[in-house]
């Protein structure tokens, strides 16, 4: 009887810490953190997604996506570190190589560029993992979002495991209860979770990532029943079966997929929600009530996704004297 009482001493104990010292992570984090040491680092960052957007419009989905990959991996240790931008070596496999996102992910050229400006102005300040905030931050807003202030002062991770990727990123055939297990693990509501999936209004998918749907679902020879028929004969001319082409990608948000707006919600009422997590959110009644109220008020679903990017962007992060500031962010300091 002493024994469980002193496990469960224990273990609220740890709980009290974890919660305290995450807190105090967060409290590490600044508005302005660059002011004084490198006043111009966020308007570089700007200029620099501004540059790469000019020429690629895929690049800002890409920096929206490298922030959520990057703070989801390691969780609640080392989140939002810029660890997924570290290359690969001969003796480990990096995050930027894991099946979940080799081939998507993109933007790293705007991140080496920024980087390459603020190293020659301001050498050993501005740390990678803060790149990554601050040019998911300006991609949002360059593509129609809201902009919104991004507390800074995090620091670089050493660590970056291609398996830690593989295990810590919810894959696009999750259901909506495995997806609002996986937000909470992360510290993340079920609300937060379908605010956060309204990213899917920019960018592209490989075929790979959804064609179950179409040619092989549930182990029959046809399409997913909740897809509409539509849409699907649409993504059949684009993702044909039997393609071995990985370079084969469709818009994740057809009708405006350069554009952060409602249409990814107005597409899931519609039975257009390309992957299966996407269209599970229809499945529960408060996420489905959720959906609606996003589609109908696109300013209400802005501000929601502007703060939950904000509580994404501190889920573990490194401060203090902890990590480093990388001087080439593909690198590790040596």
């Amino acid at each position: 009887m002493s024994s469980k009482k002193d496990t469960q001493l224990y273990i609220i104990c740890l709980l009290v810490f974890l919660c305290l010292s995450v807190d105090e992570l967060e409290a590490q984090l600044q508005m302005g953190f660059y002011r004084t040491s490198c006043g111009m680092a966020e308007f570089i960052v700007k200029d620099e997604v501004r540059k790469g957007f000019i020429r690629d419009k895929g690049v800002a989905p890409g920096l929206v996506r490298l922030h959520f990959h990057d703070c989801f991996v390691r969780g609640w240790l080392n989140g939002c570190d810029g660890s997924v931008l570290i290359d690969s070596t001969p003796s480990n496999s990096a995050e930027k190589d894991s099946p979940a996102n080799n081939p998507s992910l993109r933007g790293f050229e705007v991140i080496d560029k920024a980087k390459a400006r603020l190293e020659a102005l301001c050498k050993g300040v501005v740390s990678c993992a803060d790149i990554v905030a601050f040019a998911a931050r300006d991609s949002v807003e360059i593509t129609g979002g809201l902009g919104y202030d991004v507390p800074a002062g995090r620091r670089d991770g050493r660590i970056s495991l291609s398996s830690e990727a593989s295990t810590n990123l919810p894959p696009p055939t999750f259901t909506v209860d495995q997806l609002t297990q996986f937000f909470s693990n992360k510290g993340l509501t079920q609300d937060e979770m379908v605010t956060l999936s309204g990213a899917h209004t920019i960018g592209r998918s490989h075929c790979s990532s959804f064609i179950n749907r179409l040619y092989n679902f549930s182990g029959t020879s046809g399409q997913d029943p909740t897809l509409d028929s539509r849409y699907a004969a649409m993504l059949k001319t684009m993702c044909p079966r039997g393609s071995t082409d990985p370079n084969q990608v469709v818009p994740m948000n057809p009708s405006s997929p350069s554009i952060t707006d409602e249409d990814y919600y107005v597409d899931v009422l519609r039975n257009r929600g390309l992957f299966t997590s996407d269209q599970t959110l229809l499945t529960d009644t408060a996420t489905a009530n959720q959906v609606r109220q996003n589609a109908r008020n696109p300013f209400l679903w802005k501000t929601r996704f502007a703060s939950a990017m904000v509580k994404m962007g501190k889920l573990g992060v490194v401060t203090g004297d902890a990590g480093e500031i990388r001087a080439n962010c593909r690198v590790i300091n040596s």
